[in-house]
């Protein structure tokens, strides 16, 4: 089943960079930028890292929160902030149950190789834990910007 704007945002918690817990109902009350990535410290995906990170303040001054999600370990997201200096946690969905059920773990085909991974995509979910806005078509190098115009709309 795919998630579509006005559906309610599937509950998740799983660890951080950390260790720590992470969760939803973390960010009740809150806009939040969930975003889902294929590969820490990949050009794509650091880009798209990097310009949230770039636009990080002014989000946070529009009360927005950004949590990025792939699954990579724990050791591989405190590498990639580490290195890219990212002031945003990082979930470590290495059983993939937020992906599936963010209908996100999709077959990609690759040179005509079929593998299964993660499709770039973006939920904002609003105070409430809805989904307000579901961007497919993200724009690495202005992320920030794509959330900040779909915003606006709502």
């Amino acid at each position: 089943m795919e998630l579509k704007e006005g559906d309610k945002a599937p509950l998740f918690e799983a660890k951080d960079q950390n260790g720590e817990k992470i969760s939803l109902t973390d960010f009740q009350g809150k806009t939040l930028i969930l975003y889902f990535y294929p590969k820490d410290d990949t050009p794509g995906c650091t880009t798209e890292a990097c310009n949230y990170r770039d636009n990080y303040q002014s989000l946070l001054q529009k009360g927005l929160a950004v949590v990025g999600v792939s699954v990579d370990d724990e050791a591989s997201h405190q590498k990639f902030i580490s290195k890219f200096e990212l002031p945003f946690p990082l979930i470590a969905d290495t059983t993939h149950e937020i992906v599936e059920n963010y209908g996100v773990w999709v077959e990609k085909n690759n040179y005509g190789k079929k593998y299964m991974g993660t499709a770039r995509t973006t939920f904002i979910i609003n105070e409430h834990g809805v989904i307000s806005k579901i961007i497919r078509k993200v724009d690495n190098a202005n992320a920030s910007g794509q959330v900040l115009e779909s915003l606006q709309g709502l």
